[in-house]
């Protein structure tokens, strides 16, 4: 039964996907919790010789043309890597995609893929089926998962297809909200890690393999490293002694300003703090600081 509880640790972070990414809900459906709990003790009753269930999962990325499908961006790259028992088998899926559209300036300098390289590439209704098959049914890890899924599901309902269902999703932005305080990119979680991210360009398959490392850390129970900077121990330390000056700066507080002060003090009352924090003999008030009162 210990497989099961893997399985459901793994499972249970899957969130309902929203357009904010901070809306996303922390509770897997309970028609589904319940299924995939019968269906993995029905599993593990039929194993034999101590047997262990694989737990196989998916991490996704995409490239696209801009931010929202509504405003009739696309994808032109879906990169996954296979996950199981949270360890990379190496088996990985990756298409390039015709947008059927010209790649902005901004996109193309997020990812390089150009309207040119993309032009000869398949367009994804003919290519519509060979993700989900690669897939299939089980968990797919993304971060911030609603842009990814939601592009997703734009190009499988335009080819005809079945949407992906929100709640097989695991957002790792959620974990790492949950997890770590400051920065929440791919990038500050990589550096978080120790997961070497160094790239010119993003690229949907090698977003996918560094999220795969980042996900594995981030669902284990070992310390992120905490990056402190290294001390330079030979540096050599010069104090700077303030030398005294030749001539004293003249005040710039003038007579009127203290006899000013002075009345301004005496309205005050005897309860006034300036009369804890000021000499008597310079202000010269009639009434004596606090501390002299005992003595007059």
């Amino acid at each position: 039964m210990r497989e099961i509880v893997i399985a459901l640790s793994t499972l249970r972070p899957a969130a309902r996907l929203g357009p904010p990414a901070s809306s996303l809900s922390d509770e897997m459906p309970m028609g589904l919790e319940k299924g995939i709990v019968l269906t993995m003790v029905r599993n593990a009753r039929s194993l034999k010789n101590d047997k262990k269930i694989n737990v196989r999962e998916i991490v996704i990325d995409t490239e696209t043309t801009g931010l929202d499908p509504l405003d009739g961006h696309r994808l032109v790259e879906i990169g996954a890597v296979e996950l199981v028992d949270r360890a990379v088998t190496g088996n990985t899926f990756r298409r390039y995609l015709c947008p059927e559209r010209s790649v902005p300036a901004d996109a193309l300098a997020v990812h390089g893929l150009s309207t040119e390289f993309l032009a000869d590439k398949p367009v994804f209704g003919a290519v519509a089926d060979d993700f989900p098959l690669f897939v299939r049914h089980v968990p797919l890890v993304a971060h911030n998962a609603g842009f990814d899924i939601t592009f997703l599901n734009a190009e499988l309902k335009r080819a005809g297809r079945a949407p992906i269902a929100t709640e097989r999703v695991v957002d790792t932005l959620v974990l790492a909200r949950r997890k770590h305080p400051g920065g929440l990119t791919l990038e500050d979680l990589c550096s978080r890690y120790g997961v070497n991210s160094l790239r010119s360009k993003h690229c949907a398959l090698l977003d996918a393999e560094l999220l795969a490392a980042v996900y594995v850390e981030l669902i284990s129970d070992r310390q992120a490293a905490l990056q402190l900077e290294p001390i330079a121990t030979a540096k050599v330390i010069r104090l700077a002694v303030a030398k005294r000056r030749p001539q004293p700066l003249p005040p710039r507080v003038t007579a009127d300003d203290r006899n000013t002060h002075r009345e301004f003090v005496r309205t005050l009352g005897k309860d006034a703090v300036w009369l804890d924090y000021s000499e008597v003999s310079k202000l010269s008030l009639v009434i004596a600081p606090r501390a002299l009162r005992g003595h007059n």
